[in-house]
């Protein structure tokens, strides 16, 4: 049985991945998405709520992780931050093993990673697609978020890779910045193009 060419998406803030990641899904293509596993590995019940609260303390509860009190913990503070993701990464990395496993007859299949270059991830996909808008668009989107700032969003930016070169190290840009109609179709004919 061959292996699914696999792609992964990619994108910064703002720029419309999820909606993409959904665009492909509809047009048939297994989407894994990495943050949906990490919010179910840390949510009620979650297998890493143990790890988690005991390296640090005070994060979880009967919801889950608590994500401002541990944003709080790591935000800004590399060994933290590396601490968490020697917890989350390798789970990650499981669930994903079982997708791949679980979609192995398709032709095709999606890796939704939002810090696909920023980790490294690149290095372990056929394509990448970026999905991109012009800059004021996503401004808009990210600051019409519930809780964001102008200083918060641009602390966002600083850990991402820039989108323009993002766009450059691509196989394929999205333009989300056009109607979502258009954009849609592009996904589509995506699709079918890698798929063959």
């Amino acid at each position: 049985m061959t292996q699914p060419r696999i792609v992964g998406l990619t994108g910064s803030i703002g720029m419309g991945k999820s909606t993409v990641a959904a665009m492909f899904a509809r047009a048939g293509v297994p989407v894994f998405d990495a943050d949906a596993e990490v919010r179910a590995l840390q949510g009620p019940g979650g297998d890493l709520l143990a790890p988690i609260e005991a390296a640090f303390p005070g994060t979880t509860g009967p919801d889950g992780v608590d994500r401002d009190r541990l944003g709080r913990e790591v935000f800004g503070n590399a060994e933290a931050l590396g601490r968490l993701e020697a917890i989350v990464h390798p789970a990650v990395a499981r669930r994903r093993e079982r997708f791949l496993l679980e979609h192995a007859g398709a032709p095709l299949v999606v890796f939704d990673i939002p810090l696909l270059f920023e980790k490294g991830g690149h290095a372990s996909v056929d394509t990448v697609v970026v999905v991109s808008a012009p800059e004021d668009v996503q401004r808009e989107r990210v600051l019409a978020r519930p809780g964001m700032t102008p200083e918060k969003f641009a602390q966002i930016l600083a850990l991402q890779v820039p989108d323009a070169e993002k766009r450059r190290r691509a196989d394929h840009v999205i333009d989300t910045g056009v109607p979502l109609a258009q954009t849609e179709a592009a996904v589509r004919d995506l699709a079918a193009r890698l798929a063959r």
